[in-house]
């Protein structure tokens, strides 16, 4: 007993004398405190500029009122500005010490083209244009909350700029919705453009709106949204009267057992204890006559997978696939599969120190891990390049009645009450992260 007394006293000493950056350093609790009296302060304000982004949606690409409005804020903050960054995006710097950790925050700015059925006092009006047809325009999933509650955490960081031990990024981010007059999304052009250089963040938080009751913060370790690639098949056969079949090489009967054998592709292909994985065919069009077979079949569907390999294993046996159907039935098929963005994965050590801050914020019963979704977000591109949290806001009221819309919804509405929930969370993450990160 005597001896192992001595040696965990020595083991003790020895600790005594490593240096103090072994140990994770945390965000003090009266700044803590501090935040949350600030968001307090902010919260009216910040639910106005909902409503405002609201009722002025603008689609993918044209967010350029949005981001006049949050460019001219973050400069009264007195932050550094970039605007123009992926055609309308907007890039804040609170600089803090010259060596310190940075922290980057991303929120989306874009809306949908659909028409609003809300009924709020502030509900949009706006149409746009939108591939040739005049359509509605809706902030359907929560975009005006993102950008309004990342403003609002702008304000309150820089009532405490002084306090911090680095620097916070602020990403407003155009078309993560799609880049209807571009290329490639907001995201990805935002990194191809160096919005994660000059300073480098650490890492960076994102977050989305989601149907669970207000107060709920939900996250994963790992995967927490799909890869989502597009493909589209056309089955070229030979066609003529439908009265006499041999005489053609029907890509109708072709097409069908493809859209039947797809289904097979994962179950009988992916590993799926790494990761689920879907594809699914959205449009099947072929023919305009019930008495003609026609000449060739046109296939759209989607893949969507939470890890990369399984991404290229379906890509490789659906070409395969498609093209022996094809020769099977005596037609030939094209297949053009559009890669568009990997899966958001988290960085499961980032999520780890995180979680009892998130805690703090919400209280611990209020905190859930989740199940990865099969829908994509185009956060993947900036997890892809330093460690990333992305993580889902309840936004469902208690007293909520009847049924719950899902995000991409007409009648798609919030709980504002999540907008102060969603400010303190945030403002205590870059804060932890910055004391975590601080050498």
């Amino acid at each position: 007993m005597q001896k192992r007394l001595l040696y965990l006293s020595g083991l003790l000493f020895i600790c005594s004398l490593l240096p103090s950056a072994v140990y994770a350093q945390h965000a003090p609790k009266p700044l803590l405190e501090e935040i949350n009296r600030l968001t307090e302060e902010i919260e009216r304000e910040a639910i106005d500029w909902r409503r405002d982004f609201h009722q002025h949606p603008e689609l993918s690409n044209r967010e350029y009122r949005t981001a006049g409005i949050v460019a001219e804020h973050l400069r009264s903050l007195g932050m550094e500005v970039q605007t123009g960054v992926a055609k309308t995006g907007v890039v804040g710097l609170l600089r803090g010490p010259e060596n310190g950790p940075v922290v980057a925050l991303r929120a989306d700015m874009d809306a949908l083209p659909i028409t609003e059925e809300t009924g709020l006092p502030f509900a949009s009006t706006v149409t746009a244009t939108f591939q040739g047809q005049e359509v509605g325009v809706m902030h359907a999933c929560g975009h005006d909350v993102h950008t309004s509650s990342l403003m609002g955490v702008a304000s309150v960081l820089a009532e405490i700029r002084d306090k911090l031990p680095g620097s916070v990024k602020f990403i407003f981010q155009p078309a993560e919705e799609g880049a209807f007059d571009y290329d490639i999304w907001g995201a990805k052009m935002m990194v191809a453009e160096g919005v994660l250089q000059d300073p480098r963040p650490d890492a960076i938080f994102g977050m989305h709106v989601w149907p669970f009751p207000t107060g709920t913060i939900a996250y994963t370790r790992g995967p927490i949204m799909a890869s989502v690639d597009n493909f589209s098949i056309r089955v070229i056969g030979r066609g003529g009267h439908a009265a006499a079949p041999w005489e053609t090489a029907d890509p109708i009967v072709a097409a069908a057992h493809m859209v039947t054998g797809i289904q097979t592709l994962v179950s009988r292909n992916a590993e799926l204890t790494k990761g689920a994985a879907v594809i699914s065919i959205g449009s099947f069009r072929g023919g305009n006559r019930n008495n003609i077979i026609p000449d060739d079949v046109e296939l759209l569907g989607t893949i969507r997978t939470h890890n990369e390999e399984t991404r290229q294993l379906i890509h490789q046996r659906l070409e395969t696939f498609i093209h022996n159907t094809a020769e099977a039935f005596g037609t030939s098929a094209e297949i053009t599969i559009d890669r568009l963005y990997p899966a958001v994965i988290n960085n499961p050590e980032l999520v780890n120190n995180m979680i009892a801050v998130i805690e703090h914020s919400v209280g611990q019963k209020h905190v859930m891990e989740m199940d990865p979704l099969m829908i994509a977000e185009d956060f993947s591109y900036y997890a892809n390049e330093i460690p990333g949290m992305f993580y889902m806001l309840g936004i469902i009221a208690p007293d909520h009645t009847g049924p719950i819309e899902p995000i991409h919804s007409p009648r798609f509405d919030v709980d504002e009450s999540a907008i102060a929930i969603a400010m303190r969370t945030m403002s205590y993450l870059a804060v932890e992260a910055l004391f975590q990160l601080r050498d």
